[in-house]
């Protein structure tokens, strides 16, 4: 390069008279400006490939976004994968999906609220309880993971103005705990039915209404106690991806095995501990039910009656099929992200993993989103009068029209 170049460039030479002890180097001494400066020997005898620049050049912001290198053609010696494809067909449809399903999940939702509060659906007031809870913590889940999280990473050009937004970990703190929320209320409603089923000892003192309450309110606490840490350790800057958190990290994080267990501990609890327990609580209640029913099918052939109707089995048959479609909804809906989260801790951990492609973790956000608005549909099919309250419901706006119809 010029030794005599006066430019706003940082340029970088080297002593003309260097050595071959390359760790030392020179300034200019006849510089006469505040640059950083180094002189770079023009008589070396190497083979580096030196590149002169424009003496007019300007500094260049290097600062991509997240999806510029996506933009790049492809190399022709990289050819796409067939995970590419489904990536890039899965985020299609996710462009659709999820404006879709927060249309959808919000008054769902927020209608299931309504109706098991203000009607009477033939259940006890100790179901209802947990039914309205699950409502409320999915309706929270739509609100705070899908629109506000999963919409704006998706749409990500027309959510940039987040980035200046200094509330990621915030919104963390209040994303998980109602997520927590949500899982371990079906966890809470699954023990409830188990016990009122197989426990008839202790039915009378757990299966109440003032129980449902405690136990409710007690989760709640805990699941916001337990998030609090995503504060201190995401910064406030929205990062509007998923990898799978969607803040930016304070880098302390990164290396830290405190907070590596930590991190550890909170995927453990959710949602490993609570598929597990949801899977025994189902077996457990399952097998219990299969030993009382051929019990009393053998005391009924013994017996005088001629009915095959078990007038007991008949009254717990709805709230028995309802336990085992919610239960069964969770499990078969949040297997994929189960998966996905310990392959990502297993990896935080030990860095060796299963190598599942990012597109694996999408598709199980989606159909963790997608638990949060089934619920309605699910008493809908297994309850009779929640069904024809649901009906009602829908049938009121129209309501009006039909009258001037007529």
């Amino acid at each position: 390069m010029d030794q005599n170049l006066r430019t706003d460039w940082n340029v970088t030479t080297m002593d003309q008279n260097l050595g071959t002890d390359w760790n030392v180097t020179t300034m200019d001494q006849n510089l006469g400006t505040d640059w950083n400066v180094t002189t770079v020997d023009q008589n070396l005898r190497t083979d580096w490939n030196v590149t002169t620049m424009d003496q007019n050049l300007k500094v260049i912001d290097w600062n991509f976004e997240e999806d510029f290198f996506a933009t790049l053609p492809w190399p022709p010696e990289y050819p796409i994968t067939l995970a590419d494809q489904i990536r890039n067909v899965l985020k299609d449809i996710q462009m659709g999906y999820y404006p879709i399903l927060a249309i959808v999940g919000v008054p769902v939702n927020l209608v299931t609220v309504v109706i098991l509060i203000c009607k009477n659906c033939g259940l006890s007031k100790c179901v209802t309880h947990y039914l309205v809870a699950m409502a409320l913590a999915d309706l929270l889940v739509v609100i705070l993971d899908l629109i506000l999280r999963h919409i704006p990473i998706i749409f990500h050009e027309q959510f940039h103005f987040l980035k200046f937004i200094p509330v990621c970990n915030i919104h963390a703190v209040l994303l998980y705990a109602a997520t927590d929320c949500s899982v371990w209320f079906t966890v809470t409603f699954t023990f409830d039915r188990f016990v009122a089923i197989s426990c008839q000892k202790l039915k009378s003192k757990y299966c109440s209404e003032k129980t449902a309450s405690v136990v409710l309110g007690t989760v709640t606490v805990l699941s916001c106690l337990k998030n609090i840490f995503w504060y201190f350790m995401v910064s406030g800057q929205y990062k509007l991806i998923n990898d799978p958190w969607f803040c930016n990290y304070i880098n302390a994080v990164l290396f830290s095995p405190v907070w590596g267990t930590i991190v550890f501990l909170h995927y453990i609890l959710n949602p490993c501990v609570p598929f597990v327990l949801i899977l025994l609580l189902n077996v457990l209640t399952t097998r219990h039910i299969l030993v009382m029913s051929r019990a009393r099918r053998r005391l009924r052939v013994h017996s005088s009656e001629q009915s095959p109707r078990d007038p007991e089995m008949e009254s717990r048959r709805k709230s028995i099929i309802l336990l085992f479609v919610i239960s069964a909804n969770f499990i078969l809906l949040w297997s994929t992200l189960m998966v996905t989260t310990l392959d990502f801790q297993i990896f935080w951990l030990t860095y060796q993993s299963a190598n599942l492609d990012p597109f694996v973790e999408e598709l199980g956000y989606m159909l963790q989103l997608l638990s949060c608005c089934t619920n309605t549909a699910i008493y809908a099919v297994t309850q009779t009068k929640f069904r024809e309250h649901l009906k009602n419901v829908l049938k009121y706006p129209f309501t009006p029209i039909l009258q001037l119809i007529k």
